[in-house]
């Protein structure tokens, strides 16, 4: 009778412990799936603002910022130019054209857009880490154009999911991998998400 009550005891444990084993089996892929979405998406939110900044810096300056404190700065003093023309330029009568122009700030227009510069460089989830940011020029189609490039690894926002193991989850996934828009080569700001 006592070697019975250890044998059920000793197969209880192993129960529970093979049950445990099966349900954190089950439950890290889900709590990556579940991760990786949640942070991926703040981080899609955030590069999505700064495009919309970059834009309005490139209305300010006709070009884009090459480091946030510069992006930060310009659109935190800097003006729109609004051209209104008056008449109308392929009137064959000769009217007078004019040209009446006002200034608009950008940070009116920023705050409009919903966006909170202060902070802007901040991977979400990152710890602290900040956005890679990098502006120049490229020759594309024999013409010299602005280009722009901001993101941030995988690696970088996904805490304990960082290492390379989890690709097994998900075959597409590399912590090494890019989060970004803009293209230093093309002209071109879409998202590697789009």
């Amino acid at each position: 009778m006592k070697k019975r009550t250890i044998f059920n005891a000793l197969m209880f444990l192993l129960i529970i412990g093979l049950g445990y084993v099966l349900y954190t089996q089950i439950q890290e892929p889900i709590a990556f799936q579940n991760m990786k979405s949640e942070r991926e998406k703040a981080v899609i939110d955030k590069l999505v603002k700064i495009r919309k900044a970059q834009e309005a810096y490139r209305g300010v300056t006709g070009k884009f910022a090459g480091s946030f404190e510069e992006l930060s700065n310009t659109l935190k003093t800097g003006r729109f130019v609004i051209v209104n023309i008056k008449g109308d330029a392929d009137d064959i009568n000769n009217q007078k054209i004019t040209y009446d122009t006002s200034y608009v700030s950008a940070i009116d227009s920023i705050m409009t857009l919903g966006i909170e510069l202060d902070g802007l460089d901040v991977v979400p989830y990152g710890d602290g880490a900040k956005f890679d940011i990098k502006a120049d020029t490229a020759t594309y189609q024999q013409t010299l154009v602005d280009v722009v490039e901001v993101g941030t690894a995988y690696g970088t926002f996904m805490a304990q999911f960082k290492d390379p193991k989890f690709k097994k989850y998900d075959e597409k996934y590399d912590p090494k991998k890019k989060i970004k828009f803009g293209d230093l080569s093309r002209p071109l700001l879409t998202g590697t998400w789009e």
